[in-house]
């Protein structure tokens, strides 16, 4: 949810109607409770209230990660106050301990020229209709700083427009302070060998779909491979394509993840024991040393050597966070690890604008690296709004392919015939729901352990 609010955040203008509307659909998509009090909100406010303790103890462990759950917290209380009916907003400031009452009528009326004047928020805005809050002086420094409130006896006259940047400064410095003791006893935590592999990996786990098999497996030829980085590739995997076709090798870090997302498109393992293979060898390896050194990685990353083990595609954190790619090496994300000089001559070779580039490598700066790679999807598919929010590079191919043909099926071009291959075994794949549900049912287990952790 936090980091659909980061990328949201990003990508629109926060306030605007279309970044409300778009956040609201989002939070609906995810079932996640942002209204007032009903019946049926009990259950999703119980999951909200528990995630958001157990985030705490996963994002207090550094400054940064304190800052970002700070930031995605504040912009999320930001929207869901808006969305507050007025009626609602002065309980809430009582549940909050914010002493804040609204004015009547006849004060608002008789201090209204000064008001107005004061607080550039009301414009355009039917005062008549705006509700005015009298709270002490002290609590509003940050509009006063700004000239931005009407000051009167000790007090500031703060419209409803405002009043919610002193909600979230009070809620930035008790959330702050909160963080900074549930660091301190975060080591009594740790010493729980039942939390500590999920604190220690939640601040960059991944929990969306996985990709490991796809109902197109089988259906992408080798000869469509060339193409389809061009056209379809997120730049990480046309980066690896190009290193490859150009010096015929690549390393192990390369090799993992530029395989797992073959696997992930569809090819089957006879497939990608033959791309591999006729690779390697236009770089002079010998058939057999392939065969010896190379072949047994591949089949293991398909589960079919050691531990049987089904390796999935790497997510965008996945390959931001880890294994960053040293001299000769050409995996990792290239908005993360590029130089930015020489990322804008690659953004430059990809045709894309130079007001685009812009646009990329001021997110590249802002440390946004998903964001600054779903632009490149929109610039590169001539769309204005993708409709999604990136977090791994198969579905940036899956959407890429459905924009291009139509949501048809890939169609497997004719080319020479291949070595006839037995039908894998493929399994069912899951769709959107069965991975959400999936994924409850999973949070479900989670929150039951934890509660039954913290009441005994």
């Amino acid at each position: 949810m936090l980091k659909t609010v980061e990328n949201l955040g990003v990508s629109y203008v926060k306030g605007t109607e279309q970044y409300q509307s778009k956040l609201e659909n989002e939070i609906r998509r995810l079932k996640f409770s942002f209204r007032e009090n009903l019946e049926d909100e009990y259950e999703p406010r119980r999951k909200d209230h528990i995630s958001h303790f157990i985030l705490r103890l996963a994002y207090c462990q550094s400054e940064d990660l304190r800052r970002w759950f700070i930031q995605q917290e504040m912009d999320l209380l930001r929207f869901r106050f808006s969305i507050l009916p007025k009626d609602k907003i002065q309980n809430f400031l009582k549940d909050s301990h914010l002493q804040f009452e609204a004015i009547s009528d006849e004060e608002k009326n008789f201090r209204e020229q000064e008001i107005i004047a004061s607080s550039p928020s009301l414009s355009g805005v039917k005062y008549e209709q705006e509700s005015v809050y009298k709270i002490p002086f002290a609590d509003a420094l940050d509009l006063f700083r700004g000239r931005k409130v009407y000051l009167e006896g000790g007090f500031a006259y703060v419209p409803l427009k405002d009043i919610v940047a002193i909600v979230l400064n009070e809620f930035r410095a008790k959330l702050s302070k909160a963080l900074a003791l549930t660091a301190r006893s975060l080591p009594a935590v740790q010493s729980d060998e039942r939390l500590q592999p999920l604190l220690s990996h939640l601040s960059h786990s991944y929990t969306g779909q996985d990709y490991s098999t796809q109902r197109n497996t089988g259906k992408i030829s080798l000869d469509q491979i060339d193409s389809l980085s061009a056209k379809s590739f997120p730049p990480c995997m046309r980066q690896l394509h190009k290193a490859l076709r150009e010096n015929h090798h690549l390393r192990h870090g390369g090799r993992m993840q530029y395989g797992l997302f073959l696997k992930g498109i569809g090819l089957t393992l006879e497939q990608a024991l033959q791309f591999w293979k006729q690779e390697f060898i236009r770089g002079k390896m010998d058939p057999d040393k392939f065969d010896k050194g190379y072949s047994y990685n591949i089949r293991h990353s398909f589960g079919k050597e050691g531990k049987r083990t089904d390796y999935t595609p790497f997510s965008c954190l996945k390959i931001i966070l880890t294994n960053p790619p040293g001299q000769g090496d050409y995996h990792g994300c290239p908005f993360r690890h590029s130089d930015p000089e020489l990322l804008k001559q690659k953004l430059q070779s990809y045709k894309i604008s130079p007001g685009g580039i812009s646009q990329i490598l001021d997110l590249v700066k802002g440390t946004h690296y998903q964001v600054a790679c779903q632009k490149y999807f929109e610039m590169t598919h001539n769309v204005d709004d993708c409709g999604f929010s990136l977090n791994h590079p198969n579905q940036f191919f899956l959407e890429s392919q459905r924009l291009l043909t139509g949501g048809k099926d890939i169609k497997k071009e004719s080319i020479h015939p291949e070595t006839p291959q037995p039908k894998p075994s493929v399994q069912k794949p899951k769709d959107a729901s069965s991975a959400l549900a999936s994924l409850n049912s999973s949070l479900d287990m989670d929150l039951e352990e934890l509660e039954e952790y913290f009441s005994t």
